[in-house]
């Protein structure tokens, strides 16, 4: 109570120093960036005060006071206040949905309703925990390819703008007949000196209008969802990728007792591929109707007769949530392992593509220039 007090106190303060500015100023702070792992670390102490017998607004003190200046504290600062004035733990949390998204106000929510908040944390934070190691895999997997290919284009295009015209002056002045490799090479660079700014400049246009496009949703977004799941090798493991997120994130609201029409709404907003979003609407609408999930998730061709047939025993039994959490370790830990395997194949993948254009622009250069020796050694 008196750690509220002092921040009650000093609120006048804060703005009595800026007036308005101040205020437009922690608006402004409010605003940032939230990295994820914050708000994860933040889900497990309140767990852990919360099963302590922590009532929710000492506990949220406790958590404020110790966060650091920073737009996550002045978020719990908000939190602190509409919670002690009698708003629901969720409902306060909503008011900041790019911090805390419907999936952990819904959960929240439930949690309350059910007088079970701390075990929700608990589900909560496993949940983003795994969902967090997931994207750190991916991430890490892809940094030494990343590299790899960046250094590699940044080299061969410094070649090809820099050094291959001083090898076309030394050509011309001997006048040596030019085989097509060096030909071809020649007009490459030729090319990208002349229109380097389409060279480079059109790759770049056309990524920037593609994430806009995809940003904007619609049809565009959709149709590349959609062709991204279909790549040979790629779109495998991004489809179980998709159904193990399902599987986590539905199968952790049921068990916190969320409604499954409301789990659906709740996964069909927060899930990141159009396609998947789609054909939850679609399942939504037939579980609506009165009918059980697993026949419209087997018409939808996203899900497979695994998925599918633990979803009718997890029905029939009664432990669809616990059904729906084993489907999401056992895919998650078969994307885990696809992912390896692709990142293990694809690093000595490109470093023998590398290494071919980089041989062949060896060859092209050096062909014309072992003629060249040869004439001045028969001079």
């Amino acid at each position: 109570m008196a750690k509220k007090i002092k921040r009650t106190a000093a609120a006048p303060e804060r703005g009595a120093s800026g007036g308005k500015s101040g205020g437009q100023a922690r608006e402004k702070r409010k605003r940032g960036r939230v990295a994820p792992q914050i708000v994860n670390d933040f889900t497990i102490q309140l767990a852990t005060l919360s099963e302590a017998g922590i009532p929710v607004v000492k506990a949220l003190s406790i958590l404020e006071g110790q966060t650091r200046p920073g737009p996550f504290k002045y978020v719990l600062q908000d939190i602190v206040d509409d919670v002690s004035g009698g708003t629901p733990l969720s409902e306060a949390m909503a008011k900041h949905d790019p911090v805390f998204d419907s999936l952990y106000s819904s959960m929240v929510r439930a949690g309350e309703a059910g007088g079970i908040l701390d075990t929700v944390l608990t589900r909560l934070a496993t949940f983003r925990e795994k969902a967090a190691a997931i994207k750190a895999t991916v991430r890490g997997a892809m940094i030494y390819p990343m590299v790899i290919l960046t250094v590699a284009v940044g080299v061969i295009a410094a070649v090809i703008t820099w050094v291959i015209p001083k090898f076309r002056e030394i050509f011309d002045s001997f006048g040596v007949d030019l085989p097509g490799s060096t030909q071809t090479l020649l007009s490459i660079s030729d090319a990208c000196v002349n229109y380097w700014y389409l060279v480079f400049g059109l790759p770049i246009v056309f990524v920037l209008l593609h994430l806009t496009a995809l940003r904007r949703g619609g049809a565009y977004r959709f149709k590349i969802h959609g062709l991204l799941l279909k790549i040979p090798g790629l779109g495998p493991v991004l489809s179980h990728s998709i159904v193990a997120g399902f599987a986590r994130t539905f199968g952790t609201l049921i068990q916190a007792g969320v409604p499954h029409l409301d789990g659906l709404a709740i996964v069909r907003d927060t899930t990141a591929n159009d396609v998947l979003a789609d054909a939850i609407e679609d399942i939504r609408r037939v579980v609506r109707e009165g009918d059980g999930l697993a026949r419209p998730m087997g018409e939808t061709g996203l899900f497979d007769d695994l998925v599918v047939n633990m979803v009718d025993v997890g029905e029939e039994t009664g432990e669809l949530d616990r059904m729906l959490l084993k489907v999401a370790d056992a895919y998650e830990v078969q994307v885990d392992r696809t992912i390896d395997s692709f990142f293990k194949l694809l690093e000595p993948a490109l470093l023998i593509m590398i290494a071919g254009v980089v041989g062949f622009i060896v060859v092209a250069l050096f062909m014309p220039l072992m003629e060249i020796m040869s004439q001045l050694g028969s001079a």
